[in-house]
């Protein structure tokens, strides 16, 4: 087998502390924050001179975590405005499962969060919505229905 799990999704952020707070409101928790820097780095990224600090949050239940990446070196690069459609290439989006998509808008709201659109129903099954969040971030919310 060539993919063991998928270990975490990277995002590079301009405002650590509100992406941390944007995320654990979600429900997720941080697993630690550190430094990035030296040699690896350089060579992982291709970039020079890396130093960045990074956050690690996860899931309540431990599947899944996101790799929150603040650029002290090189100095990250703003790819225009954050308020970019959802179909431009290379965009991408994180899906959580939601008890309660309304409430969950709601509590995101005060961190900066903004419906893309709107909650829309898919058929009998889901309460779905994109949600920007800090930098930028879409975030896709999905509630079953029962």
């Amino acid at each position: 087998m060539a993919v063991q799990r998928m270990d975490n999704v990277g995002i590079v952020v301009e405002d650590m502390d509100a992406a941390i707070a944007f995320f654990v409101e979600l429900g997720m928790e941080l697993e630690g924050r550190g430094e990035v820097q030296g040699p690896f780095a350089d060579r992982c990224t291709g970039l020079d001179g890396v130093h960045c600090d990074i956050a690690m949050v996860r899931t309540p239940d431990g599947h899944s975590r996101l790799e929150l990446a603040k650029y002290r070196s090189p100095r990250a690069i703003d790819a225009g405005a954050s308020d970019r459609p959802h179909n431009v290439l290379g965009t991408h989006r994180v899906m959580f499962a939601v008890d309660d998509i309304e409430d969950t808008v709601a509590r995101l709201r005060p961190h900066g969060g903004e419906l893309v659109g709107g909650i829309a129903r898919f058929e009998d099954s889901y309460l779905l919505c994109y949600l920007r969040g800090p930098d930028g971030i879409i975030v896709g919310l999905a509630e079953q229905l029962r």
